[in-house]
């Protein structure tokens, strides 16, 4: 007997709790979406979802695991993760005096989309909440990597319907924000809000 339906309810659930907590993924997409329109928080939706499946992918594959039991390799990515936050939080704080767009350019939507994804694979705690959180849900006794692929996806589809409400919600905030003032003021307040969950992230994942 493989993954039941009620464990599979109950693995949901769970996720939808955990990623309705505010974190870095939920502070960098409310900014790209309030400030940069729709289509550049969408790509960066896009990206994010390509890295939680990539991170659950490797879980699957055990590859988690190896980040859980070395220490080093941890704190590596880890700090990589604090530092691109910060940096992140850095870029909007100085591009709080351009103005606000839906970014017509692929090349520029591309980057929004590469951002969203390095931010997912510098966050080892995503790796370890797969290590951590799947073997919970998994029916013994049936074929492993099924389930853990079951439910890895599972969270990446709860995940990125979550985030394309966080874009989607911002986004209407946009005609408060035509006004060049109150747009550098929202900037810089959520670029700092940023740099406050990189310092929350590196305080959260110090073990």
């Amino acid at each position: 007997m493989g993954l039941t339906f009620a464990s599979w309810a109950a693995f949901g659930l769970t996720c939808a709790a955990i990623e309705l907590t505010p974190g870095p993924n939920m502070g960098y997409l409310a900014i790209v979406g309030a400030t940069d329109g729709r289509r550049s928080g969408y790509a960066a939706v896009a990206g994010v979802a390509l890295g939680l499946a990539l991170v659950g992918g490797a879980a699957a594959l055990g590859l988690a695991a190896v980040i859980n039991a070395s220490d080093a390799l941890f704190q590596t990515l880890r700090w990589a993760g604090v530092f691109y936050l910060v940096w992140l939080a850095w870029d909007g704080w100085q591009a709080a005096d351009g103005p606000i767009a839906d970014v017509p350019g692929g090349t520029s939507r591309l980057r929004y989309f590469r951002r969203g994804l390095v931010t997912n694979l510098l966050n080892p705690k995503a790796a370890v909440f797969y290590v951590a959180l799947l073997p919970g849900f998994v029916v013994e006794g049936a074929a492993i990597l099924p389930q853990t692929l079951i439910l890895s996806a599972t969270f990446v589809v709860i995940a990125t319907g979550i985030h394309l409400v966080i874009v989607t919600l911002a986004r209407a905030a946009r005609p408060f924000l035509e006004d060049p003032h109150r747009s550098r003021i929202v900037r810089r307040v959520l670029s700092a809000a940023l740099a406050l969950i990189a310092v929350w992230f590196a305080i959260d994942t110090a073990g």
